[in-house]
């Protein structure tokens, strides 16, 4: 029964945790991708397509994208999974 219950909570905070990447970018991005981040040094990502978003998120994993606040993003985009910036492309992409 322990182990039960242990293997539950141990998959439902892994389904919590992987539920939603986009939400670390909010307090920058907001919650719809409505703000250009810290004040108006980046576009504003709700604006742009899938296919952008993508591309951008992959440029700043490997240093070939960015302005002013490349440095940042190179920072909170270097551990995002394909899978994770799909899911922001799709979340916030038109």
């Amino acid at each position: 029964m322990k182990k039960s219950i242990v293997l539950v909570a141990i998959l439902g905070l892994g389904s919590f945790a992987m539920a939603d990447v986009y939400q670390k970018c909010v307090i920058c991005h907001g919650k719809d991708g409505e703000k250009a981040a810290l004040v108006n040094k980046s576009k504003v990502i709700k604006d742009m397509t899938k296919a952008e978003i993508v591309a951008s998120m992959k440029g700043y994993q490997d240093g070939t994208y960015g302005g002013a606040m490349k440095g940042m993003m190179v920072e909170h985009s270097k551990n995002l999974s394909e899978a994770d910036i799909n899911e922001i492309a799709e979340k916030i992409g038109k």
